[in-house]
C-alpha cells in the first residue's frame, strides 16, 4: 500500500516523497523516469524523419532524443543503482509497446470517407515489423549493457572520475545499439559498406553527444546525490537483466 510523506529538502521547499514497501520513491526519482519514458517513445516516433548533417544522413530520433535517454539512463544508475535503472529499462519498454500497438489499431480502424489522412498517418506513424523488431532488442541489449558498465565501473573507480563512467558507458552501450539494430533492420538490403557506414555515423553521434552534454550530466548528478542522499554503489547486486524486484 502506497502512503505519502512530506519532507523538506534543501531549499526548504516541500518535497513529496511515496514510501512503497519501505523504499522512498521522490518526485526527482518519479519525475526523472517519466522524462526517460517520454524521450524514448517520442524519439521513435520522431525517428521517420531523416536529417541530413554535413552530408550525414541519420534518423532525427538520433540528434534529438534517444541519446537523451541513455543520459538519464546514466544518472538513473549513477544515482540510484544498476536495479533502479534496471527497472526503468523495463518499464520504458512495456510503456514503448504500448505505444506501438495503440498506434497500429488506430491505424487500422475504418477511417469515414471524408478523411483523406489515411495514408499520411501510415506512412508517418506505421511501422516495419523489421524495424520495430530491431528497435526493441537493440534497446534492451544497449540500455542493460549501458547500465551494467556504469554500475561496474563506479565499483571499480570508487566513485571517482565520473566523465569516464558515463562516456565509456556509453561507448559500449550506444555501439551495442547501433550495431544491433542496423543489422536487424538493413543487413541484406544495403551493401555491407553502407551497413558499417551507418552503424559507424549513428554510434560516433550518439557518443558525441554523451561527451557534449557532460558537463550537465555532473551538474544533475550532483544535485540529486546532494538532494536526494542517495549514492548507490552496486558492490553485491544481481545483475541479471530479468530480476525486476
Amino acid at each position: 500500500m502506497l502512503t505519502m510523506a512530506d519532507h523538506a529538502d534543501t531549499c526548504g521547499h516541500a518535497l513529496m516523497k511515496i514510501e512503497h514497501d519501505g523504499e522512498v520513491l521522490s518526485t526527482w526519482f518519479v519525475g526523472i523516469v517519466a522524462l526517460f519514458v517520454t524521450c524514448l517513445i517520442t524519439a521513435n516516433i520522431v525517428a521517420v524523419k531523416l536529417v541530413d548533417i554535413d552530408g550525414i544522413v541519420v534518423p532525427a530520433g538520433t540528434v534529438t532524443l534517444f541519446p537523451i535517454s541513455y543520459i538519464i539512463g546514466d544518472v538513473l544508475t549513477e544515482v540510484y543503482g544498476y536495479r533502479r535503472a534496471r527497472q526503468v529499462i523495463w518499464l520504458g519498454f512495456a510503456c514503448n509497446v504500448v505505444a506501438v500497438i495503440a498506434i497500429y489499431l488506430t491505424q487500422i480502424l475504418p477511417a469515414p470517407a471524408f478523411w483523406d489522412g489515411q495514408q499520411a498517418y501510415e506512412r508517418i506513424l506505421g511501422y516495419v515489423p523489421r524495424l520495430l523488431l530491431g528497435s526493441f532488442i537493440a534497446y534492451l541489449i544497449g540500455e542493460f549493457a549501458n547500465a551494467f558498465v556504469l554500475a561496474r565501473m563506479k565499483v571499480w573507480t570508487q566513485g571517482r572520475w565520473l566523465w569516464t563512467r558515463t562516456i565509456g558507458s556509453t561507448i559500449i552501450g550506444e555501439g551495442i545499439d547501433s550495431v544491433v539494430f542496423v543489422s536487424i533492420a538493413f543487413a541484406g538490403t544495403v551493401s555491407g559498406h553502407q551497413l558499417l557506414r551507418t552503424m559507424l555515423t549513428a554510434w560516433l553521434v550518439k557518443t558525441g553527444y554523451e561527451a557534449l552534454v557532460t558537463p550537465i550530466t555532473y551538474l544533475v548528478v550532483n544535485f540529486l546525490k546532494r538532494t536526494e542522499g542517495v549514492d548507490v554503489f552496486d558492490t553485491s547486486t544481481d545483475f541479471s537483466p530479468m530480476r525486476l524486484n
